[in-house]
């Protein structure tokens, strides 16, 4: 058995380990201790410059999503402009004939009422899933093509790097609420539980949505950064890759819209926002790596 196979094994049952006893790696600090471990283990009985070459490659990426996660919080503070409440709420009912999504989502697949302390339903599994792979799939898709191509890694981290950046610069300008606060602080009139994280409790895994929860400014929710980053992989790959097949991406963004909107972390204006934004940087980066290549 080779010293690459021997340390990618040791390196899934640390992580595996961690998952268990501490949690689920959600923030930048836990992500990018992760992939050196794994560059490390996938690197094995290279000399140590090789091992060094992830921190030289990836500091600046670490830099800015550390700036990204700690001003998102703070973010409706930086320059005290107020938090919009009715207008979501307003535009998805003028879109619904003036019905909300988000609630009539809940009666069908929740109850009438619905209750946070429901018991989840097999589907709840699938898309609480699909909600935590937000904080892995960005990451992790850099990682395999640092591995494999630099150049398509540069590529995307460029974009997975832009579409943060400006979603901070929105959130500072534009801050909203979310289904599960307006509804908390009246403006909705009828429970609209946040159901986020309730279908793991099937798996034990219970305690583990409280930890995401947590995470971030409730008011950043203009555009949705969980719809935009996915529909920027499904993209991503559907720029790159030349089979038929490559539409079923959008089923990415699609279920993970289903379930935003569904476990009131979003309204589908939110999501429309999201999804524009994904598009506007794929354009806007590739615009810039043309005039790039042609000044060079």
């Amino acid at each position: 058995m080779s010293v690459r196979v021997l340390a990618m094994t040791a390196y899934a049952l640390a992580l595996s380990a961690w998952i268990v006893l501490v949690g689920l790696p959600s923030d930048p600090f836990q992500m990018f201790v992760w992939l050196w471990l794994a560059a490390i283990a996938w690197y094995a009985g290279e000399p140590g410059a090789k091992h060094l070459q992830f921190l030289r490659d990836w500091w600046p990426a670490f830099a800015v999503l550390v700036l990204y996660l700690y001003s998102r919080g703070l973010s409706d503070e930086v320059i005290g402009m107020p938090v919009h409440w009715t207008m979501p709420i307003d535009v998805d009912r003028w879109m619904f004939g003036g019905h909300l999504p988000t609630q009539e989502l809940q009666h069908a697949l929740c109850g009438d009422p619905c209750l946070r302390t429901d018991d989840p339903r097999w589907y709840d599994v699938l898309l609480t899933t699909v909600y935590f792979s937000h904080f892995v799939v960005g990451l992790g898709l850099a990682f395999v093509l640092w591995v494999r191509d630099r150049a398509a890694w540069a590529g995307w981290l460029t974009r997975y790097l832009a579409i943060n950046v400006a979603g901070l610069v929105i959130y500072v300008l534009y801050p909203m609420a979310p289904p599960w606060l307006a509804a908390k602080e009246g403006y909705l009139t009828e429970a609209t539980p946040r159901l986020t994280g309730r279908g793991w409790e099937v798996l034990g895994l219970d305690n583990f949505h409280v930890a995401l929860a947590a995470v971030g400014n409730p008011v950043a929710a203009m555009p949705s950064l969980h719809s935009g980053i996915a529909m920027l992989v499904a993209l991503w790959f559907i720029a790159r890759l030349r089979s038929p097949w490559r539409w079923l991406m959008l089923l990415y963004p699609a279920t993970m819209g289903f379930a935003l909107v569904y476990y009131a972390e979003h309204y589908v204006i939110d999501l429309i926002a999201g999804w524009a934004l994904a598009g506007l940087v794929m354009v806007a980066v590739a615009r810039w790596e043309h005039r790039s290549t042609v000044d060079a």
